[in-house]
């Protein structure tokens, strides 16, 4: 997708020059640069009515108020910010020209990088606007990563992408798409990461917000965006930090008994580990981009974003925090989620994917090979819980995994020390049961398929009529076997 590229002194001016904009800047910490790029574009007075930053934290509060989560660069105080800025300008200018203005509250609250380098920058920003005089309020908050390795190169970058946003809000709000890919403009992955996007408004009502987290992945915005069961785009620093994690891969094409089953019993053995709180654990479902595509289908290949939809609406009436990602590699997912807590995470999978970690051919492209991976995968407080397989009427875990010879005391050294575990007390019924095959009952409108998913998941595809589901064309039984 194309769309026409404008530089930020260009967006700045058009935005100065229209008639209608108008409203304030409210900017702490390295968002102070945004407001900048209007004052010099020229023309700010047709669409500056206030800029302010509440640096000091005893400032702030006194404006915005104390929030429950003291971070002041925080969602929280993002929204604080914006409902404090906008029912101002609406009190105080609605009734001299509110008649002929789309007002707007642009707020960020950020965090660049300290003298010492010891902090991630990052912050939240928001525009509340209006797309006609008078009209109802719409509002877009997003998330950043600030990856410069230079103070004023991230608040440079801050502000670049703060022109970008509100012109977005402006001139690209028809177009999700559009909108999103606007913001890089003059701008690159590699000095600033998205991870969270939320679009709220009647005119963004046909917006669907977990398909704006794939898109982040999608167009490489970020490695990865979080949304919980109710729909809403979670950021996933605030979700994850200081949490436990247990998290399972899947294509989930629909989920099923076995998906259920692992995360039930891969759960249930986690939380028996001496080290774990179990009331501070959260559950991801997590969904790759190759796993959103048809199998073989190769990298170019297009995600179908209704049956993307399909399996989330599936995994969210679950009660599962979804998590998209572009971690194909279990090492990748593992340094992501640990760079985000420190204490334990367990990784459920299936015995397939055990034999695909340690297949050497996957880790050419790392100068370590297949031990530089496993110094990334095992080094932190990562524990894998192996779901076994049947195959040929015999079924394979832990125990009997067969591996070339080199690689064998490597093997057992990470079983002996606890990083690698067999799931007990598993059905083994459900072994017998293979995703693709359920779908393939349910797309060849053949009956029976109910008795290999849970019971609300069942009704669901039938209430909705995913899948292809179709009750008018269903035959006879249908049986699944590995």
């Amino acid at each position: 997708m194309k769309i026409n590229y404008i530089a930020t002194k260009q967006k700045a001016l058009a935005i100065n020059l229209d008639p209608q904009i108008y409203g304030s800047f409210a900017e702490i910490g390295a968002g102070q640069d945004i407001a900048a790029h209007f004052f010099k574009a020229g023309g700010a007075a047709g669409t500056i009515a206030k800029t302010m930053s509440a640096y000091d934290m005893t400032f702030s509060d006194a404006i915005y108020g104390t929030q429950q989560i003291k971070r002041y660069v925080s969602r929280q105080r993002l929204v604080a910010m914006l409902d404090h800025e906008y029912q101002l300008l609406i009190e105080r200018l609605a009734e001299q020209r509110g008649n002929n203005t789309t007002f707007f509250a642009l707020s960020g609250t950020f965090s660049a990088l300290n003298y010492h380098k010891t902090n991630e920058g990052h912050g939240w920003i928001g525009v509340r606007f209006q797309t006609v005089p008078n009209g109802p309020q719409h509002e877009v908050i997003l998330h950043v990563k600030l990856l410069d390795n230079d103070n004023i190169l991230q608040q440079q970058a801050v502000g670049v992408l703060g022109v970008n946003f509100l012109y977005a809000c402006f001139y690209h709000r028809d177009s999700p798409e559009d909108f999103l890919l606007s913001l890089m403009h003059d701008l690159n992955v590699s000095r600033i990461q998205i991870d969270m996007i939320h679009f709220e408004g009647p005119d963004f009502a046909k917006i669907d917000n977990r398909l704006m987290s794939l898109y982040l992945v999608k167009y490489g915005f970020s490695d990865a965006a979080l949304f919980g069961p109710n729909g809403k785009n979670q950021q996933p620093s605030e979700i994850l930090y200081k949490k436990h994690i247990v998290v399972v891969r899947g294509r989930f094409r629909p989920l099923i008994n076995v998906h259920l089953e692992m995360l039930e019993r891969g759960l249930q053995q986690f939380t028996q580990e001496p080290d774990i709180d179990k009331d501070n654990i959260v559950v991801l479902s997590e969904l790759t981009l190759r796993s959103l595509k048809e199998r073989d289908a190769g990298d170019t290949a297009s995600i179908d974003e209704k049956d993307f939809l399909d399996r989330v609406d599936i995994l969210c009436s679950m009660g599962q925090t979804v998590m998209i990602s572009n971690f194909h590699e279990y090492y990748k997912l593992a340094a992501y989620l640990s760079s985000i807590t420190k204490l334990k995470i367990g990784i459920v999978l299936g015995y397939p994917n055990l034999q695909y970690i340690f297949s050497e051919e996957h880790y050419t492209n790392l100068p370590g090979g297949i031990l530089e991976s496993f110094s990334t995968l095992f080094s932190r407080k990562v524990k894998l819980y192996i779901y076994p397989t049947l195959r040929d009427g015999e079924i394979w875990n832990v125990a009997k995994f067969s591996l070339p010879p080199k690689l064998i005391d490597l093997y057992e050294y990470l079983v002996a020390n606890d990083k690698i575990e067999d799931i007990r007390d598993y059905n083994a019924k459900n072994l017998q049961v293979e995703t693709d095959n359920v779908l393939k009952l349910i797309k060849d409108h053949r009956t029976g398929w109910e008795q290999y998913v849970p019971a609300k998941v069942a009704e669901i595809i039938k209430e909705r009529r995913l899948f292809d589901y179709d009750p008018d064309t269903a035959n006879n039984n249908g049986e699944v076997h590995s």
